[in-house]
């Protein structure tokens, strides 16, 4: 092995089936996360009770088998389908000498890694700091954070070590960051806005293609890889439609099962890209046997974002991987396309443009000069692209909303 390849963790996955959720799904996805993270899976253990064991998550006759395959197998680390207690957490560690972590501690971890933006890696700070503030009592080995490895990126170790008071401290600060950061994108909406650019949000589950379909429609040069959360941060890149109408196409985070409630928050900036967008690309992975659930799955998360109002065309990508039919899931607007080979991409375009919305409008006006007003009332509502003054008149060229451009219908020219 070279020097600079590093060596990968070994892992193995547990997971208790109380009947709440497909638990062999889960811990496939699981297992998906944990080799995003950079581990090497070396078996999975699944017990089958009524509620996990408050003490160790699974009972003591599971708790030995864990440990015996362990030590033959040379396991380094332990990752729980779960949120874990300290408890749980700290008597696994203690039973098996191993470091052990949770399902949301793994997608903060790949979450760590993947934040490139400032702005990224404050929301992923302030969601760890979040979820190991309450968990902080009685945390064994894994509060210790100079070895390194999956579970441990993010806030350095003087962080996760010093006091609650500390920790509440930096919580504060990084919020007031990130207020002021939102206030930032807000004006950019606002902006936006006012100049009648027309926003289409790509969202969906993790890995079902956003960023191949983003790099397709508009050549955005974003890391496109086949790992769950190849990108984090949002992009925004102008698409021009068939109509030769200009949109701006934005990026979002990738959605995932029981995705980690302070992530929601945290990110709530990023998502709210999705929230104040006119048009909403539910993008899903057309080859995946789970399909029709991670469309649920993000509709579900679109519904408790408030995002109900939008127009929705659902894009079952890769579809060059299957010969399944998804477009019965859904009743509204959906297209069957594939990112990589550009298969229906035309049709995806131009059921973008049916969807636009009719609030704007674009006009020539040749308005007489005592009306000069009304140029600079369309300036401040609307975008005025081109003007000039003429022996007739004020000619000129806006983008106004329907409402206001039907008031000068006579000055059309």
């Amino acid at each position: 092995m070279q020097q600079n390849e590093i060596k990968k963790e070994r892992a193995v996955l547990i997971c208790v089936d109380s009947g709440e959720y497909d638990a062999e799904i889960s811990i496939n996805e699981l297992a998906q996360l944990a080799q995003t993270a950079g581990a090497e899976i070396v078996g999975e253990i699944i017990q089958t009770r009524k509620c996990p064991d408050g003490a160790a998550y699974i009972g003591k006759g599971k708790l030995r088998e864990l440990k015996e395959f362990c030590d033959v197998n040379e396991v380094d680390m332990i990752i729980a389908d779960c949120d874990l207690t300290s408890t749980q957490q700290r008597n696994l560690e203690k039973e098996t000498g191993l470091r052990v972590i949770d399902r949301t501690t793994l997608i903060l971890d790949i979450f760590a890694q993947r934040a490139r933006s400032g702005e990224g890696k404050l929301q992923v700070e302030l969601a760890q700091l979040q979820y190991l503030l309450p968990r902080l009592a009685g945390r064994g080995t894994s509060m210790s954070r100079l070895g390194g490895g999956i579970g441990t990126r993010g806030p350095g170790e003087t962080k996760l070590e010093s006091d609650r008071r500390h920790i509440r401290r930096r919580i504060s600060a990084l919020k007031d960051e990130l207020r002021q950061l939102e206030a930032r994108r807000e004006r950019l909406r606002g902006r936006r806005k006012k100049n009648g650019v027309i926003t289409v949000a790509l969202v969906g589950y993790t890995n079902a293609g956003k960023s191949t379909l983003m790099n397709t429609l508009t050549n955005a040069g974003v890391l496109a890889e086949d790992k769950l959360f190849a990108t984090l941060d949002p992009t925004a890149r102008a698409l021009k439609l068939t109509n030769g109408e200009t949109v701006m196409l934005i990026d979002t985070v990738g959605f995932i099962r029981r995705l980690p409630h302070g992530l929601i928050e945290a990110f709530k900036s990023t998502l709210d890209e999705a929230v104040n967008a006119d048009i909403i690309l539910n993008i899903c992975d057309a080859s995946s046997d789970e399909c029709e659930e991670h469309l649920k799955i993000t509709n579900e998360l679109l519904k408790e974002l408030g995002c109900t109002d939008k127009p929705v065309i659902s894009v079952f990508n890769k579809s060059d991987l299957t010969t399944q039919d998804y477009l019965r899931f859904t009743d509204g607007v959906s297209v069957s396309i594939s990112a990589l080979t550009g298969k229906r991409i035309d049709e995806l375009l131009e059921k973008i443009t049916a969807a636009l919305p009719t609030k704007y409008h674009k006009a020539s006006l040749l308005l007489p000069f005592s009306m000069a007003g009304e140029v600079a009332q369309l300036r401040e509502n609307g975008v005025v692209h081109h003007e000039e003054y003429t022996e007739k008149g004020i000619l000129c060229e806006v983008t106004a909303e329907i409402s206001k451009l039907e008031k000068l219908r006579d000055y059309f020219c």
